[in-house]
């Protein structure tokens, strides 16, 4: 069987790549390489099993082209910068809902199998009970977070219109090697930047807040788990550890890893930031057989012990 992986040259999408190349797999990259790189897949490249495309999710015929002989897709391929959606609310809505119906509607036109689409815990927002569950109620706080309630519901519509049944995973804070040096990088990125600099570590807010981080590992055995799940209709899980770690006391473990003494600089809050976040991860354990391994601050070390950033 081929897979579809858009967005496959990026940050997630190329772990996920290189795990279902490594077992077997014959495996499509759509990708615009807006913000994935050729140098993440620099290791396949040549491999009789992977097939690259260049190109946006937005365009029609590309899309049919990389689905040519494939049964599942997965859909990465995003706007993924919350903070940034806020002033580019036209451009998110357009990648990550008219996309992702583009996506969808190429895929139920050409029988795909299996649909798997990469959500976001910022659908949640705030004020929910944590930690937060699959069912509660979405609170969208930028025109990320919009996008992707929209591309759940566009799901959920295939569903009733269509008969093709998604598998919906909403991704909390990943992390791990080859995160990157773009605008988009998380938090985590960024402290590391900075501290290879020996630079202030820059916290948005009191630091207080809240994140659930994941191991880029962990999210690729989520993902392969969710395409062997017998799909009775669109489902939606969360992609957590269960647990929380503050952006205060991350920016401490940051310093303790790093072996240096970094000054913190708090500055203003930034427009679309959620407070607290942090994932019930049992419907996945029950349902996916999936549960997160990797514990964080080990995750962390790896991280800048292999960091190419410095």
């Amino acid at each position: 069987m081929s897979i579809l992986v858009t967005g496959g040259a990026g940050f997630i999408g190329s772990h996920l790549v290189s795990e279902l190349v490594r077992t077997g797999r014959h495996v499509v990259v759509l990708d615009d390489f807006t913000s994935g790189r050729m140098e993440n897949l620099q290791e396949l490249v040549g491999s009789q099993v992977l097939r690259v495309v260049n190109g946006d999710i937005r365009d029609k015929k590309t899309l049919n082209d990389a689905m040519a002989g494939v049964n599942e897709v997965v859909h990465l391929a995003a706007f993924v910068d919350a903070a940034e959606s806020v002033k580019k609310p036209l451009f998110t809505n357009d990648i990550n809902v008219s996309g992702t119906v583009n996506v969808l509607e190429s895929c139920s036109q050409n029988g795909i199998e299996r649909f798997v689409f990469a959500s976001s815990a910022a659908v949640y927002g705030d004020g929910n009970p944590l930690p937060l569950r699959e069912e509660y109620e979405l609170r969208p706080l930028s025109p990320y977070a919009a996008s992707k309630v929209s591309a759940e519901y566009y799901c959920r519509m295939f569903s009733e219109c269509y008969d093709m049944n998604s598998v919906v995973l909403r991704f909390f804070n990943v992390f791990g090697p080859g995160q990157g040096k773009n605008s988009y990088a998380g938090v985590i990125t960024k402290f590391m930047q900075s501290g290879f600099r020996a630079e202030n570590l820059t916290i948005y807010g009191d630091g207080t807040q809240t994140r659930d981080f994941i191991n880029v590992e962990d999210v690729v055995k989520a993902i392969v788990n969710s395409l062997s799940f017998h799909l009775l209709k669109t489902e939606v899980f969360n992609v957590c550890t269960g647990s929380f770690v503050s952006i205060n006391k991350l920016a401490s473990m940051m310093c303790r890893v790093l072996g240096k003494d970094l000054k913190v600089q708090h500055v203003a809050s930034r427009a679309g930031d959620i407070l607290h976040s942090y994932g019930d991860p049992e419907k996945a354990k029950r349902v996916l057989r999936f549960k997160a391994d990797i514990p964080f601050e080990e995750g962390l070390r790896q991280l800048i012990k292999g960091s190419t950033l410095n």
